[in-house]
């Protein structure tokens, strides 16, 4: 199974028009703020951090080069050839391998571990935006890259980041200005229950290892000048030891 061409073509056109400035887009905040938080719950966690560290859903790059000032081998992979392409062109050094690929097609997904053997997978905020269809898919993609050693972390909003971003769309004045071009292009989260996430990972043969909560934050601020926050819930799994 792979992604609907209408979701793949959303992305493509989202990177494609997105402005270029940091911070620009609607959830690339500063890596300090995201997955340098996510890092203190995953890297304890890690079998083996010498295995290759998959940045799934990479979009431009920002967590990824991050990722590879501190791990030996980090691959930022993403569906949109667009988004590879400015991840790539923000990193002239090649810190970071990139690649494209369809997670919910595990034949790719296996062919890239025939390849890589077992990776560490780093995913943000992915699986709430695929077509609900899709997404057992993509958890089994994800099982595949893991194989026997790999760990993942899952972070994704939570059931009550529906009402955040309900009232954030809703608002009287329009969305604000950086959500606005991701309602735009039809990449809307969809409903994702709290159980839905670990019930995927399971039925792809994974086991649950840790989980909490954490705020997830965006770039976006209120009128009052805070910064937008969304609950969302964090896993790490992998195949039980």
């Amino acid at each position: 199974m792979s992604v609907t061409s209408r979701y793949r073509d959303a992305w493509e056109g989202f990177w494609a028009q997105a402005p270029d400035d940091p911070g620009a887009v609607f959830w690339d905040a500063e890596p300090a703020l995201t997955v340098g938080r996510h890092l203190a719950l995953f890297a304890p966690r890690l079998t083996d951090p010498g295995l290759p560290l998959l940045d799934l859903g990479c979009g431009n790059g920002t967590q990824t080069r991050y990722l590879a000032d501190r791990f030996p081998h980090v691959i930022g992979v993403d569906l949109a050839a667009a988004a590879l392409d400015r991840a790539r062109r923000a990193d002239p050094a090649g810190q970071a391998g990139y690649r494209q690929l369809d997670a919910t097609d595990r034949d790719a997904a296996r062919a890239l571990h025939a390849e890589l053997g077992d990776a560490n997978v780093y995913l943000r905020g992915v699986l709430h935006q695929c077509p609900p269809a899709d997404r057992q898919a993509l958890a089994d993609g994800l099982a595949a890259l893991l194989g026997e050693r790999g760990r993942a972390f899952l972070v994704e909003p939570s059931q009550a980041a529906g009402a955040v971003l309900a009232d954030l769309a809703g608002a009287p004045g329009g969305p604000p200005p950086k959500l606005a071009p991701v309602l735009r292009h039809g990449i809307a989260p969809g409903e994702l229950t709290d159980a839905a996430v670990p019930d995927h990972l399971r039925t792809a043969g994974l086991t649950v290892l840790a989980r909490g909560e954490l705020p997830l934050l965006t770039t976006e601020h209120r009128p009052d000048g805070t910064r937008i926050a969304l609950p969302s819930l964090w896993l790490v799994a992998g195949r039980a030891a």
